[in-house]
Order: structure tokens, then C-alpha cells, then sequence
């Protein structure tokens, strides 16, 4: 009694490459080399996560279950032009906020300074920080 070894080209995952190829590219290959592309994909190296957690859940009330997956690690792979775009305008932003930020708060720290020593760059006027800082303490 002989097993027939099941043909490489059934399998979901062949068949998805090989439907993304030109007819006469996808007939070209053997089975050897269609198990060895399936073997070189099928080994990624990208696929290693710092925090890789899955599971499931069962649904109460129902036979049903839901996945869950969180993944999270270095991104290795080239970035879309929309992407570097995206990055380039979020790190604008976060910079130019901590330098507002920072020359606010290192204004308030002036302001704070010049009221401590009684200086009075105009006459009966005051912003109440003053008054609001010394009631803190």
C-alpha cells in the first residue's frame, strides 16, 4: 500500500503566491522548488516580537471564541513614503511642543524671578502669578 504524497500545489499558501504570479511563471516550477519557496517564507526572521501575546476567549453564552493578539517590537521594514511623512510631521510637532513648553516655562521662571526681587516693568499692573505663586507657599 503506497501513500500518495499530497501535492504542494494544493496548499493555501502556494496557492496564494503562485495566484499573484503570471500562468506561465507560476506553471514553471517543480515541487521541489515550490516546497523550498514555501520553507524560505515560511521562515522570517521579522516574525520575532519583544512581546508577543496571544490567546483566545471563549464568548459566554455562545460555542464562539474570539483572538487576541498583541504585538510590539523594533519595526525592520522600510517605511511608505506617507509613513516617513507622517513620522517627519510627529516629530515636528513633538519638538516644537517641548520647546513651547520650555520657553514658557522658562519664562514663568523669569517672571517668577523679576516679581521675587520687586521689579515693575509697568506701573499697577500685574499678571497675579505673583500673588498666585506666594499663596502656594
Amino acid at each position: 500500500m503506497t501513500q500518495s504524497k499530497p501535492q504542494i500545489k494544493n496548499e493555501p499558501a502556494i496557492q496564494k503566491l503562485l495566484s499573484r504570479m503570471p500562468d506561465d511563471v507560476a506553471t514553471s516550477f517543480s515541487d521541489d522548488q515550490l516546497l523550498h519557496l514555501k520553507l524560505a517564507l515560511g521562515a522570517r526572521q521579522w516574525g520575532k516580537h519583544k512581546i508577543d501575546f496571544r490567546g483566545t476567549v471563549a464568548l459566554p453564552f455562545s460555542p464562539s471564541k474570539i483572538y487576541y493578539v498583541l504585538l510590539m517590537g523594533k519595526n525592520h521594514r522600510d517605511l511608505s513614503r506617507t509613513e516617513k511623512a507622517v513620522s517627519a510631521f510627529t516629530i515636528t510637532l513633538f519638538v516644537s511642543l517641548f520647546i513651547f513648553i520650555c520657553v514658557l516655562v522658562g519664562l514663568l521662571v523669569v517672571y517668577l524671578l523679576k516679581s521675587a526681587l520687586g521689579i515693575n516693568l509697568f506701573e499697577n499692573f500685574s499678571l497675579g502669578i505673583w500673588s498666585w505663586f506666594k499663596a502656594l507657599w
